[in-house]
């Protein structure tokens, strides 16, 4: 029989979702590793669906999603997001993460090379090798509160730069890049010919309510800007698996071509929920926000008091915390902080190589499971071996 491609064998497992499953086996265990909200869809989404299934809308729908849903996410991205865009412009996936790969499938050639931040989403390194590209990372420093230099940026580009891949608000850093970051970003991409690929899925969860989500879109006046949107997040809405891109007409329209062969269609019924997602009562949406906001001062509260080195997330709902590891890689640590101190974190390893030396808390999980979770990682960092029972 014959074995797996290449492209199969040679991808790496997520190191998160290697916690994750040491973690459900532990009953007991403070579950930190995985930005899964603590809150279940709102119940007016949930009724949406029913009503919307009952009334037949179980069948495929278009490629790029229903137009109705496509007219809202228009305004949506108008009143939120700040640019006006066509609903022809947007491109309803399943998830944001099929609108990443989409994007990535329809942009890239072999040989290609695409900027990645780091620490950033580790899905994004791999999406880019899978389809043949070569990741070229560009480091987010703390010191800079983990805001990329476009001079930096500019020294990284070479003939085979294709894309610029930005994430804001970040995970995992949590940082909310400044209008006119935003506006600079745009002017090197358009300086080299660069598509920018802006992945804004935390666009309405700022936890710093001095801060502003600014869109790269806001600028683009070459058609050179594609933003990804979902309502996982904001919305409580991951296993619902609804995202979208917003783009040049003749990328949305690619988009729209890819999904045939990829997923077909995004879920009717699921898109019905969104239409819920958008029209319905804001309540449920802002108590959600603002219990993640509580959460991030009492994280930052807790991680000051115990003596941890963190830069305060403006966005998104994750915190990177310092910690020492000794010999130790930072997989294993993660590992032993789970065994021996019933504590699961994201290890800075799986956001490249400036993820080492932290770990990433999610604010997901509830207050009281943050403030004892880091209390743990702060002794535990603290200890040059961890010590088993």
């Amino acid at each position: 029989m014959r074995g797996w491609s290449a492209r199969a064998s040679e991808f790496p497992r997520s190191e998160i979702r290697v916690l994750f499953d040491r973690a459900a086996a532990r009953p007991d265990a403070i579950r930190l590793e995985v930005g899964e909200p603590s809150f279940t869809t709102p119940e007016h989404i949930v009724a949406a669906a029913f009503e919307a299934a009952r009334a037949g809308h179980t069948g495929y729908g278009p490629n790029g999603g229903l137009v109705t849903l496509r007219e809202m996410l228009s305004q949506k991205v108008q009143d939120i997001d700040r640019f006006s865009t066509h609903p022809d412009n947007i491109v309803v996936t399943p998830g944001g993460m099929n609108a990443l790969f989409s994007c990535y499938l329809a942009l890239l050639n072999p040989g290609d090379e695409v900027l990645l931040p780091t620490p950033g989403f580790p899905n994004m390194d791999a999406m880019v090798r899978m389809l043949g590209g070569t990741p070229v990372f560009y480091p987010l420093l703390a010191s800079d509160g983990y805001l990329p230099d476009p001079e930096r940026l500019a020294g990284l580009i070479g003939d085979r730069t294709s894309i610029l891949f930005i994430n804001t608000p970040s995970n995992p850093t949590g940082a909310v890049f400044p209008a006119a970051l935003m506006r600079d970003l745009v002017t090197l991409c358009n300086r080299h010919d660069l598509w920018l690929l802006s992945d804004e899925v935390y666009d309405e969860l700022i936890l710093d309510e001095q801060a502003f989500h600014t869109s790269p879109a806001r600028y683009d006046t070459s058609d050179r800007v594609i933003t990804v949107y979902s309502f996982s997040k904001v919305y409580a809405m991951t296993g619902w698996r609804v995202g979208y891109a917003v783009a040049p007409l003749p990328v949305a329209d690619m988009l729209r071509k890819l999904q045939e062969p990829q997923v077909s269609c995004p879920s009717t019924i699921s898109q019905k929920a969104a239409e819920a997602a958008l029209s319905g009562p804001r309540e449920p949406i802002r108590a959600m926000r603002d219990a993640y906001r509580r959460r991030f001062r009492i994280a930052t509260a807790t991680a000051d008091e115990a003596g941890l080195s963190f830069v305060a997330p403006a966005g998104a709902m994750y915190m990177l915390v310092g910690v020492e590891t000794g010999d130790r890689s930072m997989l294993q640590f993660a590992l032993d902080l789970l065994d021996d101190h019933g504590v699961s974190v994201a290890p800075g390893s799986v956001f490249g190589p400036g993820g080492a030396g932290y770990v990433r808390i999610s604010l997901a999980a509830g207050s009281e499971a943050i403030v004892e979770g880091l209390r743990r990682l702060a002794v535990a960092s603290r200890m040059p071996t961890l010590v088993r029972a």
